[in-house]
């Protein structure tokens, strides 16, 4: 396996840019995806969610631009509108390097302030399906150039209606475009796509050594459904989480659940679909910021949000489906950081979390409101040792409960091997939350 991104054909101004965001070393799906793309083979791509998918495409798109021409060359197509401005902000890191410009378009955008920046024919583009199409119906972007396109998150495209729209896009580029999928998991009609759209593609597939992220450690409270949120105060008052995401079924959930925790002293926020575009970016951005501690979503934030910081996702409603579970708790513990995922369960839950512990292959160690094993667990736990360095009682989240609240996330230069990680610390501004009293 290649050990940096110059092994894998990508110069050396590339890997010293990546090398000031901390990114030294490629991950499988870009070891295995680069070289292909390089070569301008079209790929489908099949990883699981923090394993670097962006750099995979993001890399190869850039080395084969010809950022001279005067015509858009690149079209990345997302499923929402935060991820299309994540891609973009880390393509953006890179551009300056072959000379590129990255524009994102989306809706909730004024729409003439994009048709001024479409004026100045941007590199590459990057959008969401139906503004992007709304941009080619009233000629303000052509695609006639677009030689090299990217879907990505095709199964989340699939699950929100999109597939046609996509459809549409990718017969309007070029025909001797080179076109890339990536998707987490390849459900039938995402197979049929590539099919019709894709010459002869490499089929990849980059399976982790278990169905979740080995980095996240990951447990079950069981608690009444009357007491949930109590539950969930408690959990945050143990764990003292930097930043923490909790999943809600749906947007009323959220809200519900967002205002309980604000009233209980909580630094937290809502993110949901029924927020405008500017509001969103704001919740985001103030998070991204760590000007939030708690940021209460429904499923519209587990696809793509790569947010560095979060040290621990809770599933105040339990996903509908593995999948669901795997894009939830893979807000944490992202690149080769550890992090924590907690499911709330209730006694309706019970079949639906045996399924998924079923399809995930482990069983979630039962935890309290406190953080501690339940005693049954520690007794059938206690010769298996089967969740490695991090099984055992509250006593391994000790890391989290004791950090300085004095020391600012600027100062955190965290990482592997040093005694605190990066992300054990509170700002001063919300120290006093993150230890408040029990």
């Amino acid at each position: 396996m290649a050990t940096d991104f110059v092994h894998l054909g990508i110069r050396p101004e590339f890997q010293k840019a990546l090398a000031l965001h901390g990114i030294h070393e490629p991950t499988p799906v870009q070891t295995q995806s680069i070289p292909l793309l390089l070569a301008g083979r079209d790929v489908v791509a099949q990883a699981q969610t923090g394993t670097g998918k962006t750099l995979a495409f993001v890399l190869p798109i850039l080395e084969r631009l010809e950022p001279k021409r005067p015509f858009t060359q690149a079209l990345i197509v997302t499923p929402t509108r935060e991820l299309a401005v994540q891609i973009a902000k880390e393509t953006e890191r890179l551009a300056p390097v072959v000379e590129a410009s990255v524009l994102a378009v989306y809706g909730g955008q004024d729409i003439d302030r994009q048709n001024r920046k479409l004026e100045q024919v941007p590199t590459i583009v990057v959008g969401t399906p139906g503004r992007l199409l709304d941009h080619v119906k009233r000629e303000t972007l052509s695609l006639n150039g677009v030689r090299m396109l990217v879907v990505d998150e095709a199964d989340e495209m699939l699950r929100r209606g999109f597939l046609e729209e996509v459809e549409t896009l990718i017969a309007l580029a070029s025909p001797k475009r080179q076109t890339m999928l990536f998707s987490a998991t390849m459900p039938q009609p995402i197979r049929q796509l590539s099919e019709r759209y894709m010459s002869k593609p490499e089929q990849l597939r980059v399976a982790g050594k278990q169905v979740t992220v080995a980095e996240i450690e990951q447990a079950a409270v069981e608690t009444p459904e009357s007491e949930k949120t109590k539950t969930l105060s408690k959990l945050l008052g143990h764990y003292r989480p930097y930043l923490a995401i909790v999943f809600c079924s749906s947007k009323g959930r959220a809200n519900a659940v967002n205002e309980a925790l604000k009233e209980e002293g909580y630094d937290s926020d809502a993110l949901h679909g029924e927020l405008s575009q500017a509001k969103r970016e704001h919740v985001l951005k103030r998070f991204r910021e760590a000007k939030l501690q708690v940021l209460v979503a429904t499923d519209l934030a587990a696809r793509g949000l790569d947010i560095e910081g979060v040290t621990h996702v809770f599933n105040y409603d339990v996903p509908q489906d593995v999948e669901w579970y795997i894009h939830r708790i893979g807000r944490t513990g992202r690149a080769g950081e550890s992090g924590i995922a907690i499911t709330l369960v209730t006694t309706r839950d019970k079949i639906r979390l045996a399924k998924l512990e079923s399809k995930i292959g482990m069983k979630l160690p039962r935890r309290d409101a406190e953080g501690g094993l339940l005693a049954s667990e520690i007794i059938k736990n206690a010769p298996a040792k089967s969740f490695g360095s991090r099984q055992g009682s509250a006593g391994s989240f000790g890391k989290y409960r004791k950090a300085d609240p004095s020391k600012k996330r600027a100062g955190q230069s965290g990482g592997k091997g040093q005694g605190t990680p990066r992300y054990a610390s509170a700002s001063p501004k919300r120290g006093s939350v993150r230890g408040k009293p029990k």
